[in-house]
């Protein structure tokens, strides 16, 4: 099975998360660090879509200035215009595999979909 992880090395949630799937045996894991390789905000509305939740519940709000800027409050295509933009409001880590997308926190969250 492939898993994509939309991932941050700094963030202590991201790498428990990446560990579980690095010692899943049978998943196959591609990394993306969504700082560096931003999703397009098609790729969001996707993944939050599919994760059965809004861009608002997927926005970082924690070390940003989502809630000065009313982002929470804003529609969908903004805040995923947002997100696209400055990827520091994505909230992480976000997991992709045939079964389903997940915002894997706590980590253990990807074990529904694995």
């Amino acid at each position: 099975m492939k898993a994509t992880i939309w991932h941050n090395p700094n963030c202590g949630t991201s790498r428990k998360t990446l560990a579980i799937l690095q010692e899943t045996d049978g998943v196959e894991v591609e990394v993306v660090e969504y700082l560096k390789t931003p999703p397009s905000a098609a790729k969001l509305a996707q993944l939050y879509r599919d994760a059965g939740m809004t861009p608002q519940q997927g926005l970082r709000l924690r070390g940003t200035d989502a809630a000065e800027r009313r982002l929470p409050q804003a529609d969908d295509a903004a805040v995923l215009a947002a997100m696209a933009a400055e990827p520091i409001l994505i909230e992480r880590p976000l997991v992709e595999t045939a079964k389903g997308v997940r915002l894997c926190r706590p980590q253990d969250k990807v074990l529904e979909i694995l």
